[in-house]
């Protein structure tokens, strides 16, 4: 065993005497030791009940002949953090878990991992040190929240981002304060990761779907028997996984990666979705081109319309059949690849075999799609000559073509300011820039502005570009990932206000129409912006950081 590095021996001795002095019996020093990544915390909603799902684990962990060793992971939640200074710490926070599981796993000679994440940076990060450590592993969500019912309408559901779109009506003189506090109080109900397609969600569906979640991962409500039950299965199929080998770098493969990805553009995940996966297939040394994900997007139809870009949640996926019910219609066309290895020890094709949809309105035929091309559209130009990412499943149909003046801002809240003051116009294309990874530093959520906009019913008429990123929760056409980013003088650093783009979703096309001269000659005279963080780890993390295109990994 990995473990009998740091317990076995005569020289060993020290080591069990510390092990002792917790409690642990010669028995459970002799099982393997399987760490626990538990991120609990009491400020994340998500990661609020983690103990119980940690709990859970342990006694699986423990009856099939373990040894549970937990830890505790930092948690930042997103809509806490959004539009003030801690939203620049939520990306960065990815490469802290990342490494904090790294250490531990490898300072205590752990034998095997169970990761229990729920929210957005959490899962990536917890991802990329299971491919980094290769040791066996398997995640257990903490599951999705509840969606709420409208206070005044109760046929209507409500999320979190209810309340942001919500904000931005009242400042619009469309809806009383009073409205807000309401659905403020209803919004979210319960425990979990926010209830629609949001990033937290998209990465567990995912991380059911290439593999390493057990079925129902994703989408089994937070508040439901059945997430604990999962953990206690989840506690045993560890062991099973030690006993066969079977670690994240051999489930990892290309052809996961494509089902991922081709699942992400079924269901219309966050545009998130895409730097994670990058920065995971870096980690398991099998790199994506941004190429592939228009490929897979073209082949796919939309079969999934959830919250924010649709009426439905995950409880309501759950409720139709789960992941393995959409998998089921797309392996049965031939979209994705039934051999790939799971966690269950099975196959893909083995995991869906009996599954079956049981409501077509939430999960849609495949020849009767919500749209014809996936969630997620790449789109390149002179603007972002390494790409840009848009979630186009969420852009209203006028809006997939459109040309307008560019609204220039050099920061979120000069945006936000002047979105919220009534200085945007029908036809304006918003540009925040200096907000990429290097730039923010950490690429914030552009949600406060991307809501606002919705919220004052102009999200058919105005369209957001930014090296910046988006919350999951983001519907309209939001473009963001702008690679090369303004910090590294990349041409978004040379627009000016009035400049024309054109953005074109269904070519994958984005264009500033300007002459190449003259924004050659703009950035021939750019001057580089101090960093607006100048010490502690966002400074570090700013000097190291590559660019969106590349998953915003440290290099």
């Amino acid at each position: 065993m990995h473990s009998d590095k740091a317990k076995k021996g005569i020289e060993r001795a020290p080591h069990r005497s510390l092990l002792k002095a917790i409690g642990y019996t010669d028995e459970e020093i002799r099982r393997p030791l399987v760490g626990i990544a538990n991120s609990v915390n009491s400020i994340v909603p998500g990661h609020v009940h983690l103990d119980r799902i940690t709990e859970a684990v342990k006694a699986g962990i423990y009856m099939a002949g373990g040894t549970p060793v937990e830890f505790g992971v930092i948690g930042v939640c997103d809509g806490i953090a959004m539009n003030h200074v801690g939203m620049k710490y939520s990306l960065g926070s990815r490469e802290l878990i990342a490494d904090s599981v790294e250490v531990m796993a490898t300072a205590h000679a752990f034998d095997a991992m169970v990761m229990v994440p729920n929210c957005d940076k959490i899962v990536p990060g917890m991802l990329m040190a299971a491919a980094r450590l290769d040791l066996p592993a398997i995640f257990i969500s903490g599951g999705p929240m509840l969606a709420g019912r409208h206070p005044f309408d109760p046929t209507r559901k409500v999320d979190l981002i209810s309340v942001f779109e919500a904000v931005g009506a009242v400042r619009a003189g469309k809806m009383a304060e009073e409205e807000l506090l309401a659905i403020e109080d209803a919004a979210c109900p319960t425990c979990g990761s926010c209830s629609g397609m949001f990033t937290a969600n998209s990465m567990n569906c995912l991380t059911e779907v290439i593999g390493l979640g057990l079925p129902g991962n994703g989408t089994i409500p937070a508040v439901m028997s059945a997430r604990l039950r999962l953990a206690k299965l989840a506690g045993m199929k560890i062991m099973e996984l030690l006993e066969k080998k079977i670690t994240p770098r051999s489930i990892l493969t290309p052809a996961a990666f494509e089902n991922a990805l081709t699942v992400d553009m079924a269901l219309g995940c966050s545009t998130n979705t895409v730097l994670h996966l990058m920065a995971l297939a870096h980690e398991a040394g099998t790199p994506i081109a941004l190429d592939l994900i228009n490929e897979i997007s073209g082949r796919t139809p939309h079969l999934c319309s959830l919250s924010p870009g649709g009426r439905h949640h995950i409880e309501d996926l759950h409720n139709a059949g789960g992941l393995p019910a959409l998998m089921k219609i797309l392996l049965d066309k031939g979209l994705l690849n039934g051999d790939a290895i799971t966690v269950t020890a099975g196959t893909v094709r083995e995991n869906v075999a009996s599954a079956r949809v049981l409501d077509p309105d939430v999960i849609r035929p495949i020849d009767n799609p919500y749209h014809q091309k996936g969630g997620l559209a790449v789109l390149f130009g002179n603007l972002a000559p390494n790409g840009c990412v848009v979630k186009q499943s969420a852009v209203v149909e006028q809006m997939m073509r459109h040309q307008g003046p560019a609204r220039v801002f050099d920061s979120e809240e000069d945006a936000s300011k002047a979105i919220l003051g009534g200085k945007i116009n029908k036809g304006d294309v918003v540009v925040i820039r200096y907000e990429g990874p290097m730039g923010g530093p950490g690429m914030r959520e552009m949600l406060t502005p991307t809501s606002s906009i919705a919220g004052m019913g102009l999200d058919a008429h105005v369209a957001l570009i930014t090296d910046g990123r988006f919350s999951g929760g983001t519907r309209g056409a939001a473009i963001g990932h702008v690679s090369p980013e303004a910090m590294q003088r990349g041409p978004i650093a040379a627009v000016r206000e009035g400049d024309m783009i054109a953005i074109d979703i269904p070519d994958k096309k984005i264009t500033l129409m300007v002459d190449d001269a003259e924004i050659k000659t703009r950035l021939s005279t750019w001057e580089k912006p101090a960093p607006r963080i100048t010490q502690g780890y966002m400074a570090r993390y700013a000097r190291m950081v590559s660019s969106a295109d590349k998953g915003a990994v440290m290099e």
